[in-house]
């Protein structure tokens, strides 16, 4: 199996909707592959599969408490041995990496991830809700964009179980759960929380931050850059672990009364 050019797409970041059928589809073709390298018939028409030394996959969601592992450390702990073990011959497939932390965290952690794989040259599918990462497309020529298609209708949607080329501009997580029977009020709920949350920015992704860069202004906050305010500044000051609890009690209680002052 020849290798392609050095430029050639060796990773996909797969985008859309909960339920839309990324987990399917990435676990698909490692199964393709696997049934491939056996000498068995594959469910297609005709494809092309190139030679691989391991399959490498991090799906799914599970502790082992019993071992003093959470859910977040067997990811990173699987995660981990990916990342030393994979080389330029292997199949990588990464479904939702950094969802069992912080947002920040999470997203910090899966764009490294997806710059180290895509810079091994690994052919790999990373399957993400994380759509600021698909701005590496935009810089990196071994990344690709792909999307499961999704069609709005009458206040919901209709998974069309197809993958295209592109990113996709929203998960529907809400919609989803609106299926899955949430309480009309958790709904309308959510759907108002998201509105003050959501950032209105240019359609073009913003440009991933430089691995190392001392000139360059910081990345914008994920949800919003928050104005300066006392309340805020006072916090910064304060040193918690210098404190009784009756202090901490009074400070919060001072707090309180200056942000209900306005």
């Amino acid at each position: 199996c020849a290798r392609g050019p050095a430029d050639a797409a060796t990773l996909a970041l797969i985008t859309g909707p909960n339920m839309a059928g990324k987990s399917t589809y990435i676990r698909q073709n490692a199964l393709i592959v696997v049934l491939a390298h056996a000498g068995a018939f594959v469910p297609a028409e005709s494809a092309t599969v190139g030679l691989v030394d391991r399959v490498f996959t991090r799906v799914g969601s599970g502790d082992e408490l019993h071992r003093g592992q959470s859910t977040f450390m067997v990811e990173m702990l699987e995660t981990a041995r990916i990342l030393h073990q994979a080389t330029e011959r292997s199949l990588v497939v990464m479904d939702e990496i950094g969802r069992g932390t912080s947002t920040l965290d999470g997203l910090s952690l899966a764009w490294s991830i997806a710059e180290q794989l895509a810079a091994r040259g690994c052919r790999t599918l990373f399957a993400t809700h994380y759509h600021e990462i698909t701005s590496l497309s935009d810089r990196l020529p071994r990344v690709r964009n792909l999307h499961v298609t999704v069609r709005e209708w009458e206040d919901g949607i209709v998974f069309l179980h197809r993958i295209e080329a592109g990113r996709a501009d929203r998960s529907y997580g809400i919609h989803v759960a609106k299926l899955a029977g949430l309480p009309r009020e958790a709904v309308s709920r959510a759907e108002e929380i998201l509105e003050s949350l959501a950032v209105h920015s240019p359609a073009t992704p913003a440009s991933p931050p430089p691995a190392k860069s001392t000139t360059t202004p910081r990345q914008m906050d994920l949800f919003t850059e928050y104005l300066p305010h006392p309340v805020v500044d006072e916090l910064r000051k304060a040193d918690l672990n210098a404190m009784t609890p009756m202090q901490a009690f009074d400070l919060l209680r001072k707090l309180s009364e200056q942000l209900k002052k306005g």
